[in-house]
């Protein structure tokens, strides 16, 4: 894991993470609020959060960088 992208536009209703976490496969990290539809983004892998590049109610853009993985 190096970094989690956001899969379409939308806004940051929750992070449901921190630096510093430890994260498995599927963990939910945050939620995204995209076409009315809040979609949680979960983890696709394990790893350790070093940052996290957004904040609850931030607009982001497809490909934007949520969170990068230490």
């Amino acid at each position: 894991l190096n970094d989690l992208k956001a899969p379409m536009p939308g806004l940051i209703l929750d992070i449901l993470v921190k630096e510093g976490d430890t994260v498995k496969k599927g963990d939910n990290l945050l939620i995204l609020e995209a076409m009315k539809m809040e979609n949680v983004i979960k983890s696709a892998g394990e790893g350790t959060i070093k940052t996290i590049k957004i904040g609850k109610g931030d607009r982001v853009e497809k490909n934007h960088v949520l969170i990068i993985f230490g």
